[in-house]
């Protein structure tokens, strides 16, 4: 287990490798240049099915076990063990969650990650392979159907003239052939004032975007703010509209798409309540009332409509569905069984379509650096008995939940003259906000946590860095620089 904390999954590992926070790429170029000094690569694999392999050789031959020990924090002997035994593995998984993407440079993360599967060949077959675990229920789902800056459904992408033109054909109208905004594009637009209008479906930036003081005066310099939730959330209590929609788990009916490529069915259990509709028929109650009637189209119309412009999901009827427990795409007609690797294709001889290229991404330290002004390291995350910004899982009782606390080291606890539960200040470049102290065994000195679930309580994001990956959008939510004090008179526990 790779993290700063050491969180209870960390607990059930063999060897913990407790990184500073943001030194990913230092790690896994590390373990890249190990695995070839030891000539232990995938030469076969690395032969017939990638590219680029012999600059990325080069490229990381400066990240040595000294250098990586001392950028990271974590032996280099441990590095050692690691690399030999992810190398030596029969078998061998990836896995990452927003640790590895919530930072600037969340992309290159992701690709150095990469790099170590194209070196050892653990991926495209049974027990080994790359898995980004999604934070909530349909995130494939979402960027399958299209729900991507520069893709249409399918990831086909927009600015292809021959795909653009299936879609524009079958939908008669005209598709702009450029690549839209990401959500930090959305903000940086409004701010230049070229974004003025905005509907929200199923999110909640009030609370969840970085720099929070920022992100609310942008939202309440809009012309207009649409909402459409299921629950009056911070954003919907903003907005000039609000559509109240079905619960998509359980009044609505459709599809979901897991991590695993996995499309299942979704069956509607129970109407929604008296002036509640459904996501479906909101749209096109919206769009009749725009000048266009799509009509009143089923879910299972509009997936039939899917499958016609999607080849990836073209094998994929309702009924294959429902028959099968659900299907992986590529699916790509009725006869196909849906791939179970995604990535076999790269262990044909010789391979099926392009090349995997290893990537040659450097160490970027966090934009928000460290200081004698702002000398802490404060990491955001989740916990296990609550999702998001609460708007979910704050309506209803847990016997595990616990008000929102500054978690830190009893090391630094120690240092700063502060107890357990006593409240004290937490101050970036950015914002202040209180809480009180915990001490929690899996961190060390000089890091910090807290959730972003309980905003009411503390509004972590009036913390956050608004620094983003350029190449996805994503803020830098993992690192950001803090400075604790302690307030006067403040409650000890």
């Amino acid at each position: 287990m790779v993290d700063p904390r050491r969180t209870s999954s960390a607990q059930w590992a063999e060897r913990w490798l407790g990184l500073n926070v943001g030194s990913d790429i230092a790690l896994a170029n590390a373990v890249a240049r190990e695995i070839l000094a030891a000539g232990l690569q995938n030469r076969e694999f690395i032969e017939n099915a990638t590219s680029g392999f012999e600059e990325f050789r080069a490229h990381v031959q400066k990240y040595t076990l000294e250098h990586a020990e001392k950028t990271c924090g974590v032996p280099a002997e441990t590095i050692r063990e690691l690399a030999h035994g992810y190398a030596r593995a029969g078998r061998a998984q990836i896995c990452w969650t927003l640790g590895i993407t919530e930072h600037r440079n969340g992309v290159d993360n992701v690709l150095a990650l990469i790099n170590l599967a194209l070196l050892t060949g653990h991926v495209g077959r049974y027990g080994s392979g790359l898995n980004p675990l999604r934070g909530q229920n349909n995130v494939q789902g979402g960027g399958d159907m299209g729900a991507l800056p520069d893709r249409l459904p399918g990831f086909q992408h927009v600015e292809n003239d021959e795909l653009r033109g299936k879609f524009e054909r079958a939908w008669g109208v005209k598709i702009p052939a450029q690549r839209g905004w990401h959500l930090s594009g959305m903000f940086d637009a409004m701010e230049r004032g070229q974004l003025k209008a905005l509907y929200v479906i199923g999110e909640n930036p009030a609370h969840s975007e970085s720099d929070q003081h920022r992100t609310q005066k942008l939202l309440e310099g809009l012309d207009i703010l649409v909402v459409q939730d299921t629950l009056m959330t911070r954003t919907a209590e903003m907005a000039e509209v609000v559509f109240p929609a079905a619960a998509g788990w359980c009044e609505s009916d459709g599809t979901v798409t897991n991590s695993e490529r996995r499309v299942q069915r979704v069956r509607k259990a129970l109407a929604p309540p008296a002036g509640v509709r459904d996501d479906i028929e909101i749209l096109c109650a919206l769009a009749r009332a725009m000048g266009k009637d799509l009509g009143q189209p089923s879910a299972e119309e509009l997936w039939n409509e899917l499958r016609a412009l999607s080849p990836m999901h073209a094998g994929m009827s309702y009924a294959r569905l429902a028959n099968a427990q659900g299907l992986q795409w590529p699916c790509y007609d009725e006869t196909h069984p849906g791939e179970q690797y995604l990535h076999g294709r790269l262990w044909e001889r010789p391979v099926i379509g392009p090349l995997a290229p290893f990537s040659c991404v450097e160490d970027v330290p966090p934009a928000d650096a460290l200081d004698e002004e702002y000398p802490v390291r404060l990491t955001t995350g989740r916990r296990l008995d609550s999702y998001n910004t609460g708007v979910q899982s704050s309506r209803y009782a847990s016997p595990g939940r616990r008000e929102e606390t500054l978690d830190i080291s009893a090391e630094d606890g120690k240092a700063w003259g502060v107890v357990e539960g006593e409240r004290v200040r937490v101050l970036s470049r950015r914002g202040a906000v209180e809480a009180p102290v915990r001490f929690d065994a899996g961190l060390r000195a000089g890091l910090a946590f807290l959730t972003f679930h309980f905003p009411e309580q503390v509004a972590t994001n009036e913390l956050t860095v608004d620094a983003v990956d350029p190449k996805s959008g994503t803020s830098e939510f993992k690192a950001t620089a803090v400075r604790i004090e302690k307030i006067s008179g403040a409650a000890k526990g």
